[in-house]
C-alpha cells in the first residue's frame, strides 16, 4: 500500500468563484502533484478544533506542513511587527498541534516555507517576522521571477541527510520576507543562504523532519534535487 501524506489545508477567506462561499479549504496542485509522483497517496485535511488532532493520527503515514500566511507572532510569544503579513489564527493554532502530535506518534514530517516555519514555533523556535529584523543585510529572498524558476543558492551542511539528498550547493527558488530566528532543541540547522538566513532544518536526534525554506513543489518537475525531497518522505513514511 502506497504511504498517505496528509497535507493539512490552506484557507481561502474570500469568495471563490466556483461555490461563492468563504473559507474554502484548498491544497496547492503542484504539491499533490509531486506527493503523486513519489508513490504516496496526498489527503487534504481542514484545520478542525485541536481536540480532534487524535482522531487524524492514524489516517496518514506522513504529513507535509505547506506554504501559505504568516505565523502568528502570539505563538511564539511576540507582538506584529509593522511588516507582518496576512495571518490566520486557526490554521496555526491546529497545525502547531498537528506538529506536535505528529512527532509523539512518529510520524515523518517534511515543511516547505511557512511549514519550516511552523514546525520550528512548534517546537520552541521562533521567526523574523520580517527580514527587516535580521541584524544583517540580506539577499532578495521575495523573487520576480517566475516561481518556478531558481533565483538564488543555498550552501548545506557537509554530512547532513539534506546534503545526500540535493548536494552541496543547490540553486532554489525563494518567495518568503519571514524566516527562522531561534532555532528550535529539537533542529538542527543544515542549510543556509549565503547571507546566513537559515535555509534547511532537520531532526536532531532521528529522520522524522526534514524542511526546507524554499518552494521544491514548484520545480519539482524540472529538477531531479527538488523530487527528491518527496521522494525522501515517502521513504520515511514507509518506515
Amino acid at each position: 500500500m502506497r504511504p498517505r501524506i496528509s497535507i493539512p489545508a490552506d484557507t481561502l477567506t474570500v469568495a471563490t468563484n466556483i461555490i461563492n462561499e468563504r473559507n474554502a479549504n484548498f491544497a496547492p496542485r503542484p504539491l499533490i502533484e509531486a506527493v503523486l509522483k513519489s508513490g504516496g497517496v496526498p489527503v487534504i485535511f481542514p484545520n478542525v478544533p485541536t481536540e480532534l488532532i487524535p482522531e487524524y493520527l492514524n489516517l496518514f503515514d506522513g504529513i507535509i506542513f505547506a506554504g501559505g500566511s504568516d505565523v502568528d507572532p502570539t505563538f511564539f510569544g511576540e507582538e506584529p511587527h509593522q511588516k507582518l503579513g496576512p495571518t490566520y489564527f486557526k490554521r496555526d493554532q491546529f497545525e502547531i498541534a498537528l506538529v506536535k502530535a505528529a512527532l509523539k506518534a512518529g510520524k515523518a514530517m517534511m515543511g516547505i516555507c511557512r511549514g519550516m516555519q511552523v514546525i520550528n514555533v512548534a517546537l520552541g523556535g521562533t521567526v523574523y517576522q520580517d527580514l527587516s529584523e535580521a541584524p544583517f543585510k540580506t539577499l532578495k529572498h521575495s523573487q520576480d521571477a517566475p516561481g518556478n524558476f531558481p533565483s538564488h543558492h543555498v550552501t548545506t551542511t557537509k554530512g547532513s541527510h539534506l546534503a545526500e539528498l540535493v548536494g552541496k550547493r543547490p540553486y532554489v527558488n525563494s518567495r518568503h520576507h519571514q524566516a527562522l530566528n531561534k532555532i528550535a532543541d529539537p533542529l538542527k540547522i543544515t542549510a543556509k543562504a549565503d547571507d546566513g538566513i537559515t535555509e534547511a532544518v532537520e531532526s536532531k536526534d532521528n529522520d522524522r523532519i526534514l524542511a526546507v525554506q524554499w518552494h521544491p513543489e514548484n520545480m519539482f518537475k524540472h529538477y531531479d534535487y527538488s523530487q527528491a525531497l518527496f521522494a525522501d518522505l515517502i521513504k520515511r513514511a514507509q518506515k
